[in-house]
């Protein structure tokens, strides 16, 4: 990484403002994509359905390893737990109250050990069966260690994303948050492993992002350009961030850690140009100079940046998700996935919902 100098130091004037990025969508609404057209059934309800379901079974592992096992760790359990709650919370807007019969368009609720918008199960309930559809977890037998409990949330967290592309942007969007969210939870818990997506439901379509059967370049929507333009800049940004990170680390393994996020961030940069000009447009150049949003003179501060950078990273990259789909939509799911990872590391404490606005606090 290059090493700061005067006017690197003095002149960074705009990594903030690049890599602030409104989402397309709202977070956690409800109701997918029928403004004007009420009386249609709206497809995100079977999706919000299966992702409550799997946020019930998650919650009554909880309890299980709450009530046995994880007393030693309980505090960080319940941490976690709570915010499944936010997550149950978001994921459940617009399922019938419990007093409806049917849901609107004739989706029936889902049996999930509790009603879509009431209290969660406790450890006593009835997980429901996966039953390996797309949206859910695989089964993994009982949970009745942490290191169980990590991987449920581990194989959770990818289960969410099967139905990324079936979804509205808002419920995209927030299935990738809450994606996110259950793997900082399986990291945290000692379980690494990778993310794995199950099968897909057939697509209508997926965004293009290269070329055309005639050869020429496969022009991207306008809403998926603006938003991986976006991305692009805040990319740029974070390359030169990390270039002011790395020179105030010491050697050793922060810096090393210093020098991996930089080459991430060079690796995501060159992969959006290219998509980019794959699809016919001119990508964003980089600024000639960025200023820090606080001043970084020593190790903890330099840290704190990197923190700073990739939270901000989680807001541009819900952001793309929300305005694509197909493989694109996948790919931006997985980058808000490691920057929220890489935010941790750094020490950054997230919400509930990576990349989304603040929820209001969930009971639970």
């Amino acid at each position: 990484m290059p090493s700061p100098n005067r006017r690197t130091r003095l002149a960074l004037g705009l990594l903030a403002g690049a890599l602030v990025l409104s989402g397309c969508t709202g977070g956690g609404g409800g109701g997918g994509d029928r403004a004007g057209h009420p009386d249609r059934p709206d497809p995100d309800l079977p999706l919000r359905a299966r992702a409550v379901a799997a946020t019930d079974a998650l919650l009554a592992d909880y309890d299980a390893v709450l009530a046995g096992p994880g007393a030693a760790q309980a505090d960080r359990l319940r941490t976690f737990r709570a915010d499944l709650v936010a997550h149950r919370t978001a994921l459940a807007s617009g399922l019938p109250s419990p007093g409806d019969s049917a849901s609107p368009g004739g989706s029936t609720p889902p049996s999930a050990g509790a009603s879509p918008g009431g209290t969660p199960p406790s450890a006593s309930s009835t997980p429901p069966s996966p039953g390996g559809s797309p949206g859910t977890r695989p089964t993994g037998g009982a949970v009745n260690s942490v290191a169980a409990l990590a991987a449920a949330e581990r194989q959770t967290a990818g289960a969410r994303l099967a139905d990324l592309d079936a979804a509205s942007p808002a419920l995209a969007k927030l299935l990738a948050a809450v994606s996110a969210s259950d793997a900082l939870h399986a990291a945290a818990l000692g379980d690494s492993g990778p993310i794995t997506v199950p099968a897909p439901a057939p697509s209508a379509a997926a965004t293009p992002t290269g070329p055309s059967a005639s050869g020429s370049p496969a022009p991207l929507p306008s809403a998926s350009t603006t938003a991986l333009q976006s991305a692009l800049a805040a990319e740029h940004a974070a390359v030169y961030g990390y270039g002011v990170v790395g020179a105030w680390l010491p050697v050793g393994p922060q810096r090393q850690d210093g020098y991996a996020s930089y080459a991430v961030h060079q690796a995501e940069r060159d992969e959006w140009q290219r998509l980019l000009g794959s699809a016919g447009a001119t990508p964003t150049a980089a600024a000639p100079g960025y200023r820090l949003p606080f001043p970084v003179t020593s190790a903890a501060t330099a840290g704190q940046l990197a923190a700073h950078i990739e939270t901000q990273l989680t807001g541009v990259y819900a952001g793309l998700v929300a305005a694509t789909t197909g493989p694109l939509r996948q790919s931006a799911a997985t980058a808000l996935r490691d920057t929220a990872l890489r935010a941790t590391h750094w020490g950054a404490d997230l919400s509930a919902l990576p990349g989304l606005p603040d929820q209001p606090a969930a009971k639970g």
